[in-house]
């Protein structure tokens, strides 16, 4: 599941989203009680949390499209420039949507985050993504090019990832044209954005045709198997859980998958499976402590470590998967600007935006 990120979710639009009757995220008391560890501030707000559930998918995109919404109107391009690309699919594929952010008054190549949006590979659209990726350019100075993939079910891998690859190839091999330095490409995304951001670059280190000098993970699906234990404890937590990220599977991976011991799983689609993961560039990782994905990003980053990539993880207590909705709390505030410095470090760059 993907999190509106940056933007404070409102009592009104949270209620709006989730519609009379449906079911919330849960009553503060009633989640405390359950996960004691539950950081006061989102607590307080949990309850305006819609819940996204994945065996309804429509009713999960309509609810997350009427979340977002009044974000995006609201948001402002100040300092911004915001452009709308077109790039060729892979093969016979259809062509890749890309919004690409730069600040207005970029001078000379710009280093570039390639952003992948999160929804559990089912739900979801770039322009989610616009809060962040605008925040990312003011504060950083860079470029953002955030790929509109196709989704699952109806696209299943390797189509998603088929889209953010052709989209990492098309920022690089036109570089000069878009004004960005192809030594400083990052690739990051949030969710199944992660996971879908670990295949690319594992296909990127196979290839070697795209050097990616850095790596942002935000609370990364990376695991169809569901083996961990925070998976296999967190089956009602807040926005994601076990449920939701079984059926996440199956949409992602399509009819012929068969389950966790399918040996046919590529690593692309879910990097945990990778056995080799030398050569991978400088990654952050980042959990949340009541999300069912979080032991799988830490076994991610203790994998990398091993495979001698140099690795900064961080998982953040009292959170939830999507807390960062909750974007006045100062956990919320921590990850946000943690995760902003790690990018300024791994993309080289100095202490100001330019």
């Amino acid at each position: 599941m993907t999190a509106p990120t940056l933007v404070g979710i409102s009592c009104r639009n949270a209620q709006r989203a989730a519609g009379d009757g449906d079911h919330i995220g849960g009553d503060a008391g009633v989640m405390t009680t359950k996960f004691p560890q539950l950081d006061p501030e989102l607590a307080a707000a949990v309850s305006m949390i819609p819940d996204m559930d994945f065996s309804d998918l429509a009713s999960a995109r309509r609810t997350l499209e009427t979340l977002v919404a009044p974000q995006l109107a609201e948001l402002s391009l100040k300092g911004v420039r915001r452009q709308q690309l077109s790039v060729p699919g892979i093969g016979g594929d259809p062509d890749v949507d890309i919004r690409l952010f730069t600040p207005e008054t970029a001078e000379g190549p710009l280093p570039v985050l390639l952003w992948i949006h999160g929804g559990g590979f089912a739900t979801g659209m770039a322009s989610d993504s616009d809060p962040y990726c605008v925040e990312a350019v003011r504060q950083l100075g860079i470029a953002v090019a955030s790929v509109d993939y196709r989704l699952s079910p109806e696209t299943p891998f390797p189509g998603p990832l088929d889209d953010c690859y052709a989209a990492l190839t098309h920022v690089h091999n036109h570089a000069a044209e878009l004004g960005v330095d192809p030594s400083r490409i990052a690739i990051g995304g949030q969710s199944a954005g992660g996971g879908l951001a670990a295949g690319t670059v594992l296909r990127a280190r196979d290839e070697g045709v795209v050097p990616v000098a850095f790596q942002l993970l935000d609370i990364p699906e990376l695991d169809d198997r569901l083996t961990s234990a925070s998976m296999t404890a967190f089956v009602d937590t807040p926005v994601w859980h076990r449920g939701n990220a079984i059926l996440s599977w199956k949409y992602y991976l399509g009819e012929t998958y068969t389950g966790p011991d399918d040996q046919n799983v590529s690593i692309y689609a879910a990097p945990s499976r990778a056995t080799d993961l030398s050569g991978v560039p400088p990654t952050y990782i980042c959990t949340m402590e009541l999300d069912p994905l979080r032991d799988e990003g830490i076994d991610y980053a203790l994998k990398l470590l091993r495979a001698g990539v140099s690795v900064e993880l961080h998982s953040f207590p009292g959170t939830f998967h999507g807390s960062a909705m909750v974007a006045t709390a100062e956990v919320s505030k921590r990850a946000t600007a943690e995760a902003f410095g790690a990018l300024r470090r791994g993309l080289r760059l100095g202490s100001q935006a330019s």
